[in-house]
This record gives C-alpha cells, structure tokens and sequence, in this order.
C-alpha cells in the first residue's frame, strides 16, 4: 500500500521541485492542467459506462453524493459558525470594490462543463463498449492513470510557483484557523457518512478530504476505488463551490468566516472573486491563504488515507 501511496505522490513532489521563472512556461503549464483534468473526466465517463447495470448505478452516485455532501455540509457549517462567533471577523463594506470582477456565472458555467465532459464519456463510453468491449475499459483504466501521474506534477508545479511564501501563510491567523475547521468538520463529516455508505474508515475520510477541489479528488478517488465512487467525490465537492457561490453574498457581511471558509480548497481561485466583490479586499489575502492550505493538504491528504 505504501509503495503505491509513494508511486503516486512522487510526481507531486518532482513538480514541486521545479521552480518556473518565466511566464510563458507557468502559462503552459496552467493549460496542461486545465487539459489533464478535461481529459481524466472523459475517461472517468467512459469508465462509467463500463459499469453493469449502468442506471441504477448512476441513481446510486447521486444518491451516496447527495448524503455525503448533506452531512458534511452541515458540520462544515456549524464549525465555521462557531469559528465566525469566535474570531470577530467581519467583512467592511467600504472596502467593497464597486463592479469588481467576478466570473461567477462563467465560474459556475466552467463547473457544469465539466459535468458536461463526465456525460460526454458516458456516451462515448456506451457507443465504443459494444464494439471494443472489455479491453476498450481496461485501455482507458491504464491511461488515466498515466495522465493523472502528469497532472500530479504540474499540481507541484503550479503549487511551488503560487507566489505564496510559507511565512505568510503561517502568520495569517485568520486563513489558518478557517482553513484548520473546515478541514476537521470535513473529516468529521466523511468519517460519520462512511458507514452510510458502506465504507471503511479510511475511505469515507478520503472521499472528505477534497475540501472541494472537486476535479482533483474526483481523479484521485477513482484512480483508486473506481469511477463510482470517483464519481461520488467529484459531485460532493461540486456541489460544495455551487452553493458556495449562493452563500457567500448572503452571509458575508455578518459571517466572514463562514463564507470564506465554505468554498475549501476554491476560495483561492474560483470562489475569489465572488468574496472580494462582496466581502471587500481585506478578505482576499484570508481567503487566499486558506484556500492555498486547502490544496496543498488535500492530495497528500487522500493518497495516505487510501493507503491504509
């Protein structure tokens, strides 16, 4: 088990060790991470269409997604209710950007998308399955697992070259303390839906520890106990940033916390924007900051707890 935990993980490490310098190189590599999770969605579909009695396992996925995400959430947001009560942090309305940018609608378009390239495999998977059969399956197995050791590397990449040192990180009391709650309930949240789910331990904590980077842990999830499952992890933590774009202008003003901890792993990208149009430029570098330890726990993360 360590020894594939280790197969997987050195990628990761390799492309954190490279430092980028030039902006070109670091744009090429954003595109290849953009293309490798496009593509590892396509086959996860394809995966998915060599499933036996592939409707009711599909009802099943949306099913086990809908619990695991229902008490998550709920421990996430009770955590982070407490968390806001306790920290004082509040968004400052002057400090709001007047028509700042925010991508939200194209940000909720580019996640249905993706939605989008899961059903496209679905439907490739069903027209080449009865033409290449088991082997079609087997072929599309052995490649996203080639692809996902590339998109590992560029993840490394991407996270040694985010501009982000490891001093600030650590002094940002606020990032910390949101992104360590959020974290925990997560955890808690996955290791209570284990057994509804029929689960080992270590596998419920893994399906958890996505803390929304939905097109990560969907990849990592099906790379190791199928495309069902995969496919359960990569709603879950969908699920999670659609709803994070309706909470956070509703509660931002009052529960900064909250609304900056909800989005996970997205608060440093996707949801972004959408809390610094309504919580102000103050919440940035806290949202960043959490956002950027999110990611960097959450692989590492759910390769050991499916190693166990």
């Amino acid at each position: 088990m360590l020894s594939g935990l280790l197969i997987v993980l050195l990628p990761l490490v390799l492309g954190y060790l490279v430092p980028v310098h030039q902006a070109r190189a670091m744009a090429l590599i954003n595109h290849g991470v953009n293309a490798s999770v496009y593509v590892i969605l396509l086959l996860m579909g394809v995966s998915l269409a060599g499933l036996e009695d592939l409707t009711s396992q599909l009802s099943r996925l949306g099913g086990q997604a809908l619990q695991l995400f229902a008490v998550i959430s709920v421990l996430n947001l009770a955590g982070l209710w407490w968390l806001s009560r306790r920290l004082g942090l509040r968004a400052d309305p002057s400090q709001v950007v007047p028509g700042a940018p925010t991508s939200k609608l194209a940000a909720i378009a580019g996640s249905l998308a993706l939605v989008g390239v899961v059903v496209l495999g679905v439907l490739l998977g069903l027209a080449g399955g009865g033409l290449a059969g088991a082997a079609l399956f087997a072929q599309t197995e052995t490649l996203a697992e080639w692809v996902l050791y590339a998109l590992l590397a560029l993840i490394g990449c991407q996270l040694r070259n985010s501009g982000m040192p490891l001093r600030q990180i650590l002094l940002n009391r606020f990032g910390l303390a949101i992104a360590t709650v959020l974290a925990v309930t997560s955890l808690a949240g996955g290791l209570l839906a284990a057994p509804l789910l029929d689960l080992a331990w270590n596998e419920g904590l893994a399906m958890a520890a996505g803390f929304g980077w939905y097109s990560l842990s969907g990849i990592l999830i099906g790379d190791r106990l199928g495309p069902l499952l995969g496919g359960v992890a990569f709603f879950n933590d969908l699920t999670r940033e659609l709803l994070a774009f309706v909470l956070i202008p509703l509660v931002i003003r009052r529960h900064a916390a909250l609304a900056i901890g909800y989005g996970g792993a997205t608060s440093m990208d996707f949801t972004l924007p959408v809390i610094q149009q309504h919580g102000g430029v103050a919440c940035v570098p806290i949202a960043v900051v959490s956002g950027f330890i999110l990611s960097l726990l959450s692989p590492p993360l759910i390769l050991f707890l499916l190693s166990l």
